[in-house]
């Protein structure tokens, strides 16, 4: 069993505006940096043993905010964190990009299975590096979502709720098995 706080990044300028990050790589703003710094307290005291991050750029400062309050240094950086690609749609607003893609598909885009699937995959990795040392891994909403959707039989993030920036929400890892321990969902 590896207990894993999932941390959504900072606020991002293009977070601010509404529009779809993907893989584009945003740094936070100042909103966002505040709001790491609230994430490493909050999580300070918490036993956790090891950091990693998306490497994206916005991911990465998060952590690097987290690491100098916890104590726990600079994180290792993992692919698999990475948020989902939204091909064609990076850059887009999100309301453009529902109104373009109702299915969610923009060329050049990974799937929702696709995404789900890489996180698993990565979740089961880091659990098996790290053993039961409790692990800090910040990514990405849409990544931490697919997590969530799958750990919860869909029931999470609950309607009407997201995966807000700089929000914990921990699980429990056991081989293929991931169950929800915690849960910070914010009001859209």
């Amino acid at each position: 069993m590896t207990l894993i706080a999932l941390v959504r990044h900072g606020e991002t300028e293009w977070n601010r505006l509404g529009r779809v990050q993907g893989h584009s790589d945003i740094p936070l703003n100042d909103t966002g940096r505040a709001q790491a710094a609230a994430a490493g307290e909050a999580l300070r005291g918490g036993d956790y043993r090891r950091l990693v991050a998306s490497p994206l750029v916005r991911a990465e400062e998060t952590a690097e905010i987290i690491g100098r309050a916890t104590g726990l240094g600079a994180p290792s950086l993992h692919d698999g964190l990475k948020e989902r690609m939204y091909g064609e749609a990076e850059g887009m607003s999100a309301l453009d990009y529902w109104s373009t893609y109702p299915d969610r598909n923009a060329p050049g885009s990974e799937t929702s299975l696709e995404l789900q699937e890489r996180a698993l995959t990565t979740l089961a990795q880091i659990a098996e590096q790290a053993g039961p040392d409790p692990v800090i891994a910040v990514a990405h909403g849409g990544l931490i979502s697919a997590i969530l959707r799958y750990a919860s039989d869909g029931a999470l993030p609950r309607e009407g709720e997201h995966v807000g920036n700089g929000s914990q929400q921990i699980v429990d890892v056991t081989g293929d098995d991931v169950r929800v321990v915690g849960y910070n969902g914010s009001p859209r």
